[in-house]
């Protein structure tokens, strides 16, 4: 087994409102950052990885309140379909994980979609996006 120095995992901590459009609203992921290998934009919306290979991918969002919307992951602006969430009922937490294959350069983004409307993310634990390098 070998360990890998490309990983990344950004968070949320402080709650807030995001003002969700029906078509996606990235949502900002500005603490507890511990990126190595890959970058965040200014924003703390878009995370590139800068290694080629193989991906284990996972996020959460904690809403303060049930809603009816979607949470995904997309990559250079494409959603990903084993890492959408697109629930039926309203719910407030989302979850998903895969393992992709990304190329150096692939930006990923946590995206909140499906409502117009205020999703106000919890404090603590609101969201949280982790991409680890499983090999090359």
């Amino acid at each position: 087994m070998s360990f890998t120095e490309t990983a990344g995992f950004a968070a949320n901590t402080s709650g807030g409102g995001i003002s969700v459009i029906l078509g996606g609203t990235p949502v900002p992921l500005p603490d507890d950052q511990n990126l190595n290998n890959v970058t965040a934009d200014v924003a703390n919306e878009n995370f590139t990885v800068t290694v080629p290979g193989r991906y284990f991918v996972s996020y959460f969002v904690n809403t303060t309140e049930t809603l009816l919307l979607g949470a995904r992951v997309l990559v250079n602006g494409t959603p990903v379909d084993a890492l959408t969430r697109s629930p039926v009922l309203s719910v407030s937490s989302f979850s998903a994980q895969a393992i992709l294959t990304l190329n150096a350069g692939d930006t990923l983004t946590l995206e909140l979609f499906g409502l117009l409307g205020l999703a106000t993310l919890q404090t603590g634990a609101g969201a949280g996006l982790t991409i680890i390098r499983l090999d090359d």
